[in-house]
């Protein structure tokens, strides 16, 4: 296949197609949502919490957090209780079950079948890599994107940052798209902060009132969490025995 990148190790490319289009060929799959989905999956998974990914957010989603025994989060993002805010993740009791949609990592993150699928981020970047490295081969690292107003993709910056973050510790072949991601994290790591600040979502939440949430997805490799999706729920592998 032409875009299915299977003569290289290592792969990287955009979004939902890019599952579509990488998942059959791959042994597994990082999904890297910075602003925000999978930090906020690393904060919560470190401290004991287990996040079951959703597509939607309507009331559909309340009645999937009563099936799984969970607690569906605030659907407006907000600091003072859980959310699609990281910020507000961060006192999480072990155990706490949690429903969180979103429309690009858990989307994603629900689209990979059978194949063992990671949540990476810049805070998790070496923890994600070392840990994936035994596969080999047949590695996809997907930046999430977000969505223009009319849902198409729309490639974000921060997102491209966090997946080179991760390919960049990985030994084996690359994709000339997993070459590229990498080389845009060079670029701009050593100003992580400043760069996700000024860049479009970024900036988007710090108009929000968000910015906390913004310097704390810029930290890098301070976790050592590795969000694994077990049984459509994504838990510490250190901790998956709470399944």
């Amino acid at each position: 296949m032409i875009f299915d990148q299977s003569e290289f190790d290592i792969r990287c490319e955009w979004g939902k197609l890019g599952i579509e289009q990488l998942a059959p060929v791959s042994r597994v799959i990082v999904i890297v949502d910075v602003l925000s989905f999978s930090t906020c999956v690393e904060v919560a998974t470190r401290q004991g919490a287990i996040v079951f990914p959703y597509q939607w957010k309507d009331e559909s989603a309340a009645d999937y957090a009563k099936s799984m025994n969970a607690e569906l989060v605030s659907l407006k993002r907000s600091v003072d209780r859980p959310s699609l805010s990281p910020t507000s993740l961060r006192s999480l009791a072990p155990g706490t079950r949690l429903v969180l949609p979103s429309q690009n990592g858990a989307v994603l993150s629900l689209q990979t079948g059978q194949t063992p699928t990671i949540a990476g981020s810049l805070r998790n970047n070496n923890a994600v890599a070392q840990y994936i490295q035994p596969y080999k081969t047949g590695i996809s690292v997907i930046p999430a994107g977000e969505q223009w107003q009319d849902n198409s993709l729309r490639p974000a910056l921060e997102d491209v940052i966090g997946a080179g973050a991760i390919l960049s510790y990985l030994k084996g072949t690359r994709s000339p798209e997993a070459e590229m991601a990498v080389a845009v994290f060079d670029r701009f790591k050593h100003h992580l902060t400043t760069t996700l600040k000024q860049c479009s979502s970024g900036k988007e939440l710090i108009a929000k009132g968000f910015e906390t949430d913004v310097e704390l997805a810029a930290t890098l490799n301070m976790s050592h969490c590795i969000p694994r999706l077990v049984n459509n729920a994504y838990v510490n592998v250190e901790t998956s025995d709470l399944l």
